[in-house]
């Protein structure tokens, strides 16, 4: 093992050792870490979003001390130790890429990722999964998840020939929320068939809704934040300002060039 590895591992150790270990590091539980992983994954892909490749280093550095974490418990619980799943995920890499590590052999991307799905669908059914949509986690983003069960809906056959079909569905659902009374208990329902439905079209537009949605926030951010100053140097604030004028300034904020 590489010597800054053994390093973060000796660290990790110290600070769980019951006896001169650090407090606060001592009180968690794979639980309580959970939400410190999402955030560290977060930071990560905020790096990368701003080309920060500074900043990246540590934020991936940041994730890798979660794995550690992590594997520290289960190390402690005699589970399993950070070497297992080194290899762990080795033989996952090298079992589904049997065109660099095998004799199966595949020309584009495109291929790849069929070969992939089909690897993952047989591994599911050799540990007694049996549906297609078993092991895609609960607790991942509603978005995201939304996403992964129609990819793997879509890796069988049940899918729309082309996005014309999931623009008809959209149409389909903004009609039943437009005919759902305000303020019911089905609106919530239909909402968020319509939103399901949205997805389905970025999908097969070979997008990510989550990384769509990202950009979409952040345009947003940075045109409202625009209308801010602007008023700002008139000496207002959004609170002094009539919807009528915020509207006029976005307006203004939407024509300048990006």
């Amino acid at each position: 093992m590489s010597e800054p590895i053994s390093r973060l591992l000796s660290i990790m150790s110290a600070l769980r050792d019951p006896v001169s270990g650090c407090p606060w590091d001592l009180k968690q539980s794979y639980a309580s870490i959970v939400p410190y992983t999402l955030e560290e994954a977060y930071e990560v892909a905020d790096a990368i979003a701003r080309d920060s490749f500074d900043e990246l280093k540590d934020e991936l550095g940041d994730l890798l001390f979660q794995v550690v974490f992590y594997a520290q418990l289960a190390k402690e619980e005699g589970r399993f130790q950070f070497e297992d799943c080194v290899t762990a995920i080795c033989d996952k890499l090298e079992r589904r890429h049997p065109h660099v590590f095998g004799n199966l052999s595949a020309e584009d991307a495109d291929t790849v990722l069929k070969n992939w799905e089909a690897l993952k669908s047989t591994e599911r059914k050799e540990s007694g999964q049996h549906s297609v949509l078993d092991n895609i986690p609960q607790a991942m983003p509603a978005l995201s998840r939304a996403y992964k069960l129609q990819k793997r809906c879509a890796n069988v056959g049940f899918d729309w020939p082309d996005v014309s079909g999931c623009w008809n569905k959209v149409k389909e659902e903004i009609l039943e929320v437009e005919q759902t009374a305000p303020g019911s208990a089905e609106l919530a329902e239909e909402l968020g068939d319509l939103m399901f439905a949205l997805v389905n079209v970025v999908r097969k537009h070979k997008l990510d809704p989550e990384a769509v949605l990202r950009a979409a926030n952040s345009k947003f951010e940075k045109r409202f934040r625009a209308v801010e100053l602007t008023l700002a140097e008139q000496g207002r604030s959004t609170e002094q300002a009539s919807l009528d004028e915020m509207e006029q300034i976005w307006q203004q904020v939407k024509r300048q060039p990006s």
